[in-house]
């Protein structure tokens, strides 16, 4: 029995929440987004579970150079494009997609001959403010890129939604108006859905949809849940009992003695912590399953353990299983009690867990 904690990875679940994502946009192909090491799941075995997908999407031209490296040939994007010369030539000889959302870029393709051309997506700003060329020139843009001798075929058009994960938010609308009024003169298919809007905002699937949080099984609203959406989470990260020991009313639990008994009582000591990528500054009351039964965290976070009550579970002993986030405890109401959003906390679980595969 190992007691180091470890991270479940649900490839059925993975599939299912992708034909999820089909079901949700019919009419659409998929670009299944798998960038930060498919969000703290695994980047290759991600890819390689995700056969059904149209296309990959990485966020780095390294990540899709080690997809290819790795035996990955199917289509790959890279979402953040190129940045200098190696990068571009990288990208051509590897058979990578790249997307132009900066003058810079352009400039970039003018002046670096490469191997050989390049399939482009164009990425057009209609609100998030953050990368993409500006309505006003894209265009230009477009009919720009499609002239040079180093792109393949007229590009593809993106844009990003800023605030598809409130669904009483009109900005969506409006992105998907003023992109329908930009591309309407332009041939190149075109793709506006993330998660959100896919399961959200049918207005917005276009041509291509781009699931990435939905895939791993995670709800993309505000205060949403994965089974609002049928759903199934992909990563359970559990651990297990390594100590149950009783204490007096009025002890004192973990560092900064924050929390204190309020009766004699039984505490559980889980072999998880922040060294792991549990959340730091989750507080007591942060729900845990021990032996598929809720109890509260106490006390703080420390580097390798959390302490648990066990009022509720008198019968606890060493060796129990604990549930940190997964199947029966949606990492979004973890999420929730430590103040900060799921894809931290599933990008954030580190290499000292052990990944398992089912």
């Amino acid at each position: 029995m190992s007691f180091a904690p470890r991270a479940r990875i649900d490839l059925a679940a993975l599939r299912h929440n992708l034909a999820r994502a089909r079901a949700a946009a019919p009419n659409s192909r998929v670009m299944a987004v798998i960038k930060a090491n498919a969000y703290g799941h695994g980047l290759l075995r991600v890819a390689r579970a995700l056969g059904e997908a149209d296309i990959l999407a990485v966020a780095r031209v390294g990540e899709g150079v080690a997809l290819r490296e790795a035996g990955i040939h199917r289509p790959l994007v890279v979402l953040e494009g190129c940045f200098d010369g190696d990068e571009l030539e990288q990208a051509a000889s590897h058979g990578l997609e790249v997307v132009i959302h900066h003058a810079e870029q352009i400039r970039l393709l003018q002046q670096h001959a490469i191997s050989k051309p390049l399939h482009l997506w164009l990425k057009i700003d209609t609100g998030m403010h953050r990368l993409g060329i500006p309505p006003e020139a894209a265009i230009e843009t477009y009919h720009q890129l499609s002239a040079l001798s180093s792109v393949a075929a007229p590009p593809r058009l993106m844009t990003h939604l800023a605030n598809g994960d409130d669904l009483g938010d009109p900005t969506t609308g409006q992105q998907c108006r003023q992109m329908a009024s930009i591309v309407s003169s332009l041939d190149g298919e075109v793709s506006i859905a993330n998660s959100a809007g896919l399961l959200g905002w049918p207005e917005s699937h276009a041509d291509w949809v781009r699931p990435g949080l939905m895939l791993y099984g995670v709800s993309p609203f505000l205060g949403g849940r994965a089974s609002d959406h049928d759903l199934q989470p992909v990563m359970s990260l559990q651990s297990r009992l390594i100590a149950v020991n009783h204490y007096r009313k009025g002890d004192a639990v973990g560092y900064g003695g924050t929390w204190v008994c309020p009766e004699d009582m039984a505490i559980g000591v889980a072999t998880v912590g922040y060294g792991d990528g549990y959340p730091r500054h989750a507080p007591s009351g942060t729900p845990v399953l021990v032996n598929g039964r809720r109890v509260p965290l106490v006390g703080r976070v420390s580097m390798d353990m959390i302490s648990v009550d066990l009022r509720t579970l008198p019968d606890a002993q060493v060796g129990d299983p604990v549930l940190l986030w997964g199947r029966g405890l949606p990492v979004e109401e973890i999420a929730e009690a430590a103040a900060t959003i799921p894809y931290q906390l599933l990008c954030g679980v580190t290499g000292r867990v052990d990944f398992v595969e089912e």
